[in-house]
């Protein structure tokens, strides 16, 4: 993995925002050449799922384990200006776990089938079977958004900041309204939202004239179970062994997932070699 990654480590201002606010907003991670490439491929897919999962045009389509998808997806997994602030979040012992990516076309004059947001925390099971509060954090996404979104009318990532720390928000009775202290998060194509999977958040209506891409990769501890069927053995051969980690691979079995050798996580000794002993204590 290329040093050029310590240059974007998470910063001691964006620790505190992060776990204050339980999201953190990350400008210009990708250069708009790269949007502009990754765009098509996007487009692609779309126009190749919609019809096989019955959407219509109007509809969000969320296409789940989509970094096998093309070849362009796979430096997003550890992109220098992203990917040190997300161990520096999680540590080490870290896998890809999830990834998604949503297309929110335009309502072109259609009412939403509901006015409230579809708010919600990450990881479905876990938010029950966790019995503290708050719930543990265990995963955390980092959204690369590929169009505009510095208006608030399209389809804006929408967050109830400090929420992560709640297990449950208060719904207004009236059955439309969002909950209270909710906020859409305005990024530009480029930019990348950091956030907690405890955090309160939904996808806003998008009322624009311009669908509303993102690509989502979620990031846990190597002990979960991936959510995805994550059909990405054909890329093992041409990824790094920091890169393989974090695709799942685990050389000494089923054990190293939750008792990890060095040659299951070289991500902790590069880590080490890079940052200190001081970094890799848990």
């Amino acid at each position: 993995m290329d040093t050029s990654c310590l240059q974007y480590a998470l910063t001691e201002e964006e620790r505190q925002q992060f776990e204050m606010d339980g999201f953190l907003v990350v400008r210009d991670v990708l250069p708009a050449e790269r949007v502009a490439e990754l765009i098509p491929v996007v487009d692609r897919l779309d126009a190749e799922y919609r019809p096989k999962m019955g959407l219509a045009d109007i509809e969000m389509l969320n296409l789940f384990d989509f970094i096998g998808k093309d070849a362009l997806f796979l430096p997003l997994l550890d992109w220098p200006n992203t990917f040190a602030k997300a161990f520096g979040i999680l540590g080490w012992h870290i896998q890809l776990y999830h990834s998604h990516m949503i297309v929110t076309p335009p309502l072109n004059g259609a009412e939403p089938k509901r006015k409230r947001l579809g708010w919600h925390q990450d990881s479905g099971r876990l938010n029950m079977d966790f019995e503290t509060e708050p719930r543990p954090r265990v995963s955390l996404k980092v959204a690369f958004f590929l169009t505009d979104c510095t208006d608030t009318d399209r389809g804006n990532f929408h967050a109830v900041p400090g929420s992560h720390l709640r297990n449950a928000v208060e719904m207004p009775a009236d059955g439309d309204a969002d909950p209270a202290g909710a906020v859409p998060i305005r990024v530009a194509a480029g930019d990348a939202v950091f956030f907690d999977r405890r955090i309160w958040h939904a996808a806003g209506h998008n009322y624009s004239p311009n669908a509303r891409k993102v690509l989502f990769y979620g990031y846990s501890y190597r002990w979960l179970r991936p959510r995805d069927d994550m059909t990405v053995a054909h890329l093992m051969d041409r990824c790094d062994p920091i890169q393989q980690q974090l695709l799942g691979a685990g050389p000494s079995g089923g054990h190293g997932y939750t008792s990890p050798k060095e040659e299951d996580v070289p991500l902790r000794e590069w880590i080490r070699e890079h940052l200190g002993e001081e970094a890799v204590i848990r």
